[in-house]
C-alpha cells in the first residue's frame, strides 16, 4: 500500500538521483571548460615562444602522433609519427631558410580538445627571396599534448619555395 511515509521517501529518493545527475552534469560541463582553457593555453604558449625564437608547436607533438598535410604537394599525406614529419618536413624546410619561420597567429580557437589555430608564417629563403603563407592547424590534444594535426595551407607557395630552393649538402 502506498502510504504517505512511503510516497515521500519515493519522492526523496528521485529528487536525490536527480539532483546527483545534475550534479555529474555540471561537474562534466565545468571540466569541459577547463580542458578547453588548457588546451588554449598551451598550444598559444607554444606559439608565444615560436614567435621570439625559444621553440615550436611541434615541441607538443607525442612520439606517435599523426600529422596530415591536406592538399596535392608532393609532401601532403599522413605521417604516423612525430619523427617521420619532422625528418621528412621541418628538417628539410628549416634546412632551405636562413632563419626560423616566425608566426603571426590570426586567431586561436578552443573547444574541449580541438584547437585550431590560423596563423600567417614568413621567413627569407637560402636563395634571399621571401616566404609566406597562410596556415590553419587543427591539433587534437590529450593531456597537453598533440596527438593528431591536421594543416591547411597554400601548397602552390610551399612546392614552389620546396622546389627552388635546395638544402645544402
Amino acid at each position: 500500500m502506498w502510504n504517505h511515509s512511503n510516497r515521500r521517501a519515493i519522492l526523496l529518493a528521485l529528487l536525490t538521483a536527480a539532483l546527483v545527475g545534475c550534479n555529474k552534469m555540471l561537474n562534466a560541463a565545468e571540466s569541459e571548460r577547463n580542458a578547453t582553457e588548457v588546451n588554449r593555453a598551451v598550444v598559444q604558449a607554444a606559439f608565444d615562444k615560436w614567435r621570439v625564437g625559444q621553440g615550436s608547436p611541434f615541441d607538443l607533438l607525442l612520439p606517435e602522433a599523426e600529422w596530415t598535410i591536406v592538399g596535392s604537394s608532393p609532401l601532403s599525406k599522413i605521417y604516423r609519427s612525430k619523427q617521420q614529419f619532422m625528418d621528412e618536413v621541418i628538417t628539410p624546410f628549416n634546412a632551405r631558410v636562413k632563419s626560423p619561420l616566425v608566426p603571426t597567429v590570426q586567431g586561436l580557437y578552443a573547444d574541449g580538445d580541438t584547437v585550431i589555430i590560423c596563423f600567417d608564417g614568413a621567413t627569407t629563403a637560402l636563395d634571399g627571396l621571401p616566404y609566406r603563407n597562410t596556415y590553419t592547424w587543427y591539433f587534437t590534444m590529450k593531456d597537453g599534448k598533440v596527438v593528431k594535426a591536421t594543416a591547411f595551407f597554400d601548397t602552390r607557395v610551399f612546392d614552389e619555395f620546396w622546389n627552388r630552393v635546395s638544402p645544402p649538402k
